[in-house]
Parts: structure tokens; sequence; C-alpha cells
């Protein structure tokens, strides 16, 4: 079982950092530096994909039971794990408008 607050700041640090590297690919592709900006959006899906590991084994855990004690900041970070999904999907999106905007 996971120490609930490790668990909830792992999902927090690694979503944050995910929307980060995401914006800054956004800016990157605005500038035309497409190859920049993929690897930082390469870089935001690992970062995605740790704060998810993260909520998956609270989930495991919890075994749909409710034996994970929920709390605020447990709903914050599932707050910031959403966002920066949203957010990465969308950058994404823009970031492939301005690399066929280039062409």
């Amino acid at each position: 079982m996971l120490d609930l607050e490790e668990a909830v700041m792992g999902i927090i640090v690694n979503a944050g950092q995910s929307r980060s590297l995401c914006f800054e690919a956004l800016r990157q592709a605005r500038a035309g530096m497409f190859t920049e900006a993929d690897g930082l959006l390469a870089e935001a899906i690992e970062a995605g994909k740790a704060a998810h590991a993260v909520q998956t084994k609270l989930i495991e855990d919890d075994e749909g039971e409710g034996k994970t004690k929920m709390t605020l900041v447990m709903v914050h970070a599932q707050d910031h794990l959403m966002t920066s999904i949203l957010c990465r999907e969308l950058v994404t999106e823009l970031v492939e408008l301005y690399r066929r905007q280039a062409q």
C-alpha cells in the first residue's frame, strides 16, 4: 500500500511537470522549433505516465471498496492529473496546427 501523502504529491508533481512541458512545447512550436516541441511533448507524456501510474496504484489499493481515505488534497491531485491530460491533448493538436501552418 502506498503512503497516501507521498502518492498525492507524486500525482501533483508529475502532472504539473507534464503540463509545464506541454506549454513549453507550445512555445517552441509557435517559434517553428518542432523537433524541440516534439521532444518536450515526449517528456510530457512520460511525466503524465508517472502521475497516472500512481493514480492507478491508488485505485488498485482501494479495490473499489473505499479503503483509501478521500481527502481534499487527493481531489486536488486528481484535478491536476485531469487538467494535465487535457492540456497534453490540446497542445498536441495545436503543435500539429503550427506544423501544418509552417509547411
